[in-house]
């Protein structure tokens, strides 16, 4: 049995379990149709949709699917960057029963070879920008269709129709409209939801209609202050990423809120658009609160209409989080999720308690443990380090083919996140660090999070991440990758005295290198594998 003690520190309002409907995905924009018909569903520059319109035109493009060939459970990649049709795309593929397999524009053509061929796609869904790059490996899969966006917003450009290249134009037109009956929701997959590859080879979570339905009514739960029909959701982050696609596209539908991309981010085009729209809901990432905070004319822009930021991907230092709440009065909340769960699993109150570097409160319906590294049986007392397991009804159902990788995670039902952490005695749930990433140095457990919130401290360090290098003979010892706050120099010395001054010594890092950037992967979360790998091809250091 496990002890629900987070309970307790739950916002008042918060229900402690959601309620076991699992239905169809799709069911959430009939909702909002029906109940805010004349509601901007979406806006992108001078266009937009009510949810009347929405409805019917998800209807159009799923009948056309459909006309196309698609059939039940096909998988159809959508390869476009945060835009109006990307939105459309999502949600008429699940309309029509199939798969949306969400890519990330910036792929190179190795990279998306292997997602098209992974997840079986037979559709791809892009634009004229991008064609350049399906077309260069089309030959090398199996794809049948693809259909082609005008990336310009007066959709002006000229896609010349081939056996297997068709106009977005072709999936607009008007049909009676099709919603598939059949949808097993606990069965069919809504998303074939690709791993960051930040850890090895990338892999497609299977995510069925229940697992989206379940996540988006814990969502809707966790974040309470956001009303039906009154919001505004600015999509900053990539909606190829999950917890874009959850916050940014499935939440606010559920919400009956207006949608407006951001198609390309900088922080000037992310706080005008604020402004302007009067946005009320953002979600974020530490990198994008850092590149706002930037900016000198910050003051400037009305960001007041923001009632909540929703922040997660990577820890947020807690006076980002507090000078950001200063400029907009919003409140930040701060949680955590993965691919393999949908992706939210926990968040801190928005009135309640926030701890200062947890992760938050599982949420809802969702239990959580933190059981022994080494076998995954014993569960720990709160203080201890451990693997945090989570079961929910926002697991996936297990990777995408590969049966061997799925048992290694999912087992009875809990999901082995291979994050370690510990609880405190409120429930509270803290990450220290992946257990990929764990520093064994001479016998000594180091965990990277532990010396990156040292060099955090030094009013000098903007970013910073640890890795383990490999050491003649103690097996590794720390080395750190710091960025200078913008203008200021660090000496190297002084810094490593400051470590010495506030951590043991046997987790001071033995180099500290200097760097005017940090590799990050599209959502911002630093690629501490791109910096080990780099190390790693080094000699092994010795004393």
């Amino acid at each position: 049995m496990v002890d629900k003690c987070w309970l307790s520190s739950y916002d008042s309002v918060v229900a402690h379990e959601i309620s076991p409907e699992k239905r169809p995905l799709h069911e959430f924009i009939i909702a909002a149709a029906r109940n805010f018909p004349e509601k901007v569903a979406v806006k992108q520059g001078g266009q937009q949709l009510t949810y009347s319109e929405f409805n019917r035109l998800t209807e159009i493009v799923a009948g056309n699917l459909r006309i196309h060939g698609l059939e039940k459970q096909n998988r159809v990649a959508v390869f476009l960057p945060n835009c109006s049709e990307t939105i459309v795309a999502f949600w008429s593929i699940t309309r029509a029963g199939a798969v949306g397999v969400m890519t990330n524009p910036l792929y190179s053509e190795t990279e998306l070879l292997h997602q098209f061929n992974d997840s079986g796609s037979r559709f791809v869904i892009t634009n004229d920008l991008l064609l350049s790059k399906v077309a260069a490996v089309l030959e090398h899969t199996s794809v049948e269709k693809v259909f082609v966006v005008p990336a310009s917003e007066e959709g002006t450009s000229i896609v010349p129709e081939s056996a297997r290249i068709a106009p977005w134009a072709r999936l607009l037109e008007d049909n009676h409209g099709y919603s598939c009956k059949n949808i097993d929701p606990c069965e069919d997959l809504a998303l074939l939801q690709y791993t960051g590859g930040t850890t090895g080879i990338s892999k497609g979570c299977m995510l069925t209609h229940a697992n989206l339905f379940a996540n988006a009514m814990q969502s809707q739960q966790i974040f309470h202050v956001l009303q039906p029909g009154q919001e505004k959701f600015v999509g900053v982050l990539p909606y190829f990423h999950i917890y874009g696609l959850t916050v940014t596209i499935i939440l606010p539908v559920v919400l009956a809120s207006t949608m407006i991309p951001l198609p390309r981010f900088t922080p000037r085009a992310l706080l005008t658009l604020i402004a302007s729209e009067k946005i009320t809901c953002m979600a974020s990432a530490p990198s994008i609160f850092s590149a706002c905070l930037s900016q000198k004319d910050i003051d400037s822009y009305d960001l007041s209409t923001l009632k909540l930021i929703i922040s997660g991907s990577a820890p947020l230092p807690v006076s980002q989080m507090e000078l950001f709440e200063q400029k907009t009065g919003a409140r930040i909340t701060e949680g955590y999720g993965l691919s393999e769960t949908s992706p939210v699993t926990h968040f801190n109150p928005i009135f309640g308690n926030r701890k200062a570097g947890s992760i938050g409160l599982p949420i809802p319906s969702t239990e959580a443990r933190i059981v022994d590294v080494e076998y995954g049986v014993k569960d720990l007392a709160p203080g201890e380090h451990g693997e945090i397991v989570i079961r929910g009804p926002q697991v996936m159902k297990g990777y995408f083919q590969q049966p061997g990788q799925t048992e290694m995670v999912l087992r009875d039902g809990w999901l082995y996140t291979g994050d370690i952490g510990y609880r405190d005695e409120e429930g509270y749930f803290f990450v220290t660090d992946r257990k990929k990433d764990l520093i064994i140095s001479g016998g000594y457990n180091i965990y990277p999070r532990e010396i990156e919130e040292v060099l955090f401290k030094h009013p000098s360090v903007k970013e910073a991440v640890v890795v383990g290098a490999r050491h003649a003979t103690r097996g590794e010892v720390p080395r750190a990758f710091v960025v200078p706050v913008d203008g200021q120099t660090i000496d190297r010395n002084e810094l490593i005295d400051f470590c010495r001054k506030n951590m043991a010594n046997y987790k001071v890092p033995r180099d500290i290198e200097f760097r005017e950037a940090l590799p990050k992967s599209a959502i911002g979360k630093v690629l501490r594998r791109t910096l080990r790998d780099e190390i790693n091809r080094q000699a092994p250091v010795s004393d």
